[in-house]
């Protein structure tokens, strides 16, 4: 739909981003999206922990991304220090704290996270 081709992953270039071998990264994203595929098959909650941005939270039919203040801050280019911002993102769920438990972002308080 919408005349959009897939393009296959570069692994090799995922590799060298990461300073691993070809076949390594390879093997961690095939495991991971395989992973991914069975536990969404199954129903079961996954949550992406993405460095320094948030987690991607994903349980049954709801997705819901959550970001960490600094990178809101950081996109916006100045600092959330007016108290009624800070209480309307948080009210919408969109800001959360890295020190946060990701089990407590679930309704069944259980998770499985990615990466390990």
């Amino acid at each position: 739909p919408g005349g959009k081709k897939l393009e296959p992953l570069k692994y090799a270039k995922v590799a060298m981003d990461a300073s691993v071998s070809r076949r390594k990264a390879e093997c961690c994203i095939l495991g991971t999206t395989s992973l991914l595929y069975h536990c969404l098959e199954k129903g079961v909650s996954v949550a992406f922990v993405l460095r320094d941005v948030g987690v991607l939270l994903i349980e049954g039919s709801r997705v819901q991304m959550r970001f960490y203040l600094d990178f809101l801050e950081k996109v916006t280019g100045e600092r959330i220090q007016d108290k009624a911002t800070l209480k309307a993102l948080q009210q919408l769920d969109m800001v959360m704290s890295p020190a946060v438990p990701i089990t407590s972002l679930s309704f069944t308080g259980r998770v499985i996270v990615f990466p390990k």
